[in-house]
Order: structure tokens, then sequence, then C-alpha cells
């Protein structure tokens, strides 16, 4: 009886068997992975047939810089000059020729293996490339850089190269359905994005893989955090009928290139909310709209020409009262706004842009979207935007 107890008792103690892991489905390469590796093996083909020719090889890149693009209105963005870089193979690059192609080797070998590393992976990686490997992880990047810049000649960015930002994403909230997959299974899974709760979605590294269901009539880019809750907390996405999108400053890759795939499939105009300052107007709404000539070779993937300003306007601090509720521009303000105009091909090309940035440079200040919250804390729901929204046509652009 006493032995039939303890096989009892240990018979309920058992862990209970586990539940066999879902089989990962087998990776097929997509088109555009098989570009990217056809892109790397002819690299690499070109750089092994000139060694076996005996001639120094070398690699040519495109120049990233504000003097190397061209702006057209109706092109819509910074686009990459024909100015060139070139690394040839000698004596004094060897080590950062070898690094190149060992990054391009590893990207090759994630998009078969469908992985992925973060920059910071990337340089760790190296350490086990004996004289090749980084010292430091800004020489990674730049040789990072360099690397998709050459692949941007054929309409490829880093992320196809499987290299990802450790940036974030930004939360997301509104009339969309976003369709992601499984990465075990593959299968579909539709995220709601008007059902997060109190929360937000958060907009993933990669997107490329995503699709879109909208019946949203536009997209309200948005600068700070504080704001974006706001108007999520009052659900003013359903009654405006929009999608709100927090950028939480410069908008990061992830960021841009959703909302620019959001906005060409689904034919939405996209309105930016951000701070009355240089920064806002300078660095992050011509960011988004045109690109930077830091990254020319990739604005065409990642700005949103269809971008149109909103605001806080300088106009908009005097038609809103808004003059106690300002603050001096400082000196980086100063310089950043007058370097906007004299050397900006975006602020150049657009009248409209000469006078708000001169109309600021005159009165001095600048002033935050909850500046806004002098007349009341829903002022800007209720009031400011129906108000703004209501007059797009004079939206700077």
């Amino acid at each position: 009886m006493a032995k039939k107890k303890a096989s009892k008792k240990a018979a309920a103690n058992k862990a209970p068997a586990k539940a066999p892991a879902a089989k990962k489905a087998a990776y097929v390469l997509s088109d555009l992975d098989q570009k990217t590796i056809g892109v790397i093996a002819r690299t690499a083909t070109a750089v092994h047939a000139k060694i076996q020719q005996e001639i120094l090889p070398e690699l040519k890149f495109p120049v990233r810089s504000l003097s190397n693009v061209n702006y057209e209105k109706s092109t819509g963005y910074f686009e990459l000059g024909k100015g060139r870089k070139a690394r040839a193979l000698t004596v004094n690059t060897v080590k950062s020729f070898a690094q190149t192609l060992r990054l391009m080797s590893l990207s090759k070998e994630m998009v078969e293996n469908d992985n992925f590393a973060t920059k910071r992976e990337a340089y760790y990686i190296s350490k086990n490339w004996n004289d090749a490997k980084f010292n430091e992880q800004p020489e990674s990047d730049t040789v990072m850089d360099d690397i998709e810049a050459l692949a941007s000649l054929e309409g490829l960015t880093r992320e196809q190269l499987r290299y990802r930002p450790e940036e974030h994403g930004g939360a997301l909230a509104g009339e969309l359905i976003v369709i992601d997959r499984d990465r075990t299974t593959g299968n579909e899974i539709r995220i709601d994005c008007t059902a997060m709760g109190t929360g937000a979605y958060t907009i993933p590294s990669s997107v490329e893989h995503l699709r879109f269901e909208t019946k949203a009539k536009f997209i309200l880019a948005i600068e700070t955090g504080g704001m974006f809750h706001r108007l999520n907390d009052h659900q003013y996405w359903r009654t405006a009928n929009c999608i709100l999108i927090s950028m939480g400053g410069v908008p990061s890759r992830a960021q841009r290139r959703f909302m620019r795939r959001l906005s060409d499939e689904q034919k939405l105009p996209i309105y930016c909310f951000v701070d009355c300052d240089p920064y806002g107007i300078a660095n992050i709404y011509r960011t988004l709209k045109v690109g930077s000539g830091n990254a020319a070779h990739i604005n065409r993937f990642f700005c949103v020409p269809k971008a149109q300003f909103l605001g806080v306007t300088p106009q908009d601090i005097l038609d809103f009262q808004l003059e106690d509720a300002t603050h001096p521009l400082k000196a980086v303000d100063i310089k950043r706004a007058k370097d906007a105009l004299k050397n900006d091909p975006f602020f150049k090309a657009h009248p409209a842009w000469k006078k708000a940035l001169d109309q600021l440079l005159k009165m001095g200040v600048r002033a935050e979207q909850q500046a806004l919250a002098k007349w009341g804390l829903n002022f800007v729901l209720e009031e400011y935007l129906p108000r703004k929204l209501a007059n797009k046509k004079n939206f700077l652009p």
C-alpha cells in the first residue's frame, strides 16, 4: 500500500510533458533577397577578377554630403549626385578593404539564413577576424555606411543587407490594420491599431514585409511623445479618422520607411505637427520630407515627399496668441535657421519657407507644441487641429 501511495505521489509530482515546439518554416529567398546576394556576388567576383589579372582592385562609393545632392520640386527629395570616392587596394588600405569584403560576406550569409545583426553586433562579430577586426565601432559603422551607399546604386538599403538599426521604431495608433507574419510559421498576423488599449503599436525595425489596410484620411506625424499620448488617450484618431505616429524627434529610418510605404500604398497625405523652432523645421521636418545630405544615397527610399507642415508655424504664434508662451531663440537656433536659408536646397527652392524662417528670426522666439496648453489641456484637439485641418491649402510645403 505504501509503495502504491508513493508511486501515485511521484506521478502527481511528475512535470507535464512539454508541447512540441512549432516547426520553423523553411525560408524561401524573396526576389529582393536574391537581388541582394547577386549584388554582393558581382562585387566580390569583380574584385577577384582584378586580382587574378594582377591589377589592384578598387571599390567606388557615392559621396554622402549636402554638396553632392540635387533637389527639384518635381522629384520631391534630395537626389544623390554623381560624386564618387574610390577605395583602392593598397598597402595603406588593405585592412579597410578586407573589412569591407568581410562585412559584405556576413551580409550574404545572413540573407541566406534569414538572420540579421545590429550595428553593435556586427562590430563584435569582427573580433574573430584577426587582423581585419575593427578596433572601435565608429570604424565598422563607417564601412557599413559605405557598403549601403554602394548597394543603394542597385536599389538596396541597409535593411536588405540585414543590418538593422538599434533605434526606436516609434509608436502608432489609429485607423490601421498592419499585416505582419509569424517568423516561426510564416503565418499571417493581423494587428488592429485601434485595439491597443491605453498603449500603442510599435513600428518594427524592418518594415518591408508589412502590408496595410486602412480607411483613414491622413497620417499625423507628431514630434513629441507627450503630445502623441494626449491625442491617443482621447482617441483623436477616431474623431479625425486618421493615423497618429509619434516621431520622438528626428524620425528613425524605420519610421520614415514605414510612413513612406504607408503613404504611397494607401495614397495618404502626411501632416507634420512639430515645435516651432529651427530644429523642428530644418531637422525633423526637412529630414522626413526630403532626406538629408549624409543620407543622400537612401533618400529615395526613406523620405516622404507627400509630407506637409501643419504646424506649429511662426504665424500660429500670432494667430493663437502664444506670444507670452514662447522662448527666445538660442544662438544655435539662429545659426541653424540662417544656414538653412543660405545653404539648404529645400528651403532655397520654396519662397513660403524663406518667408516663414525670416519671420521666425525677426520674432526672435520659438514655441513648443505644448504652448497651446495655455488655452486648456485639450485645446489642441478641440480647437487647434480642427482649425488647421480646415485650411490645408495654407500648409507649408
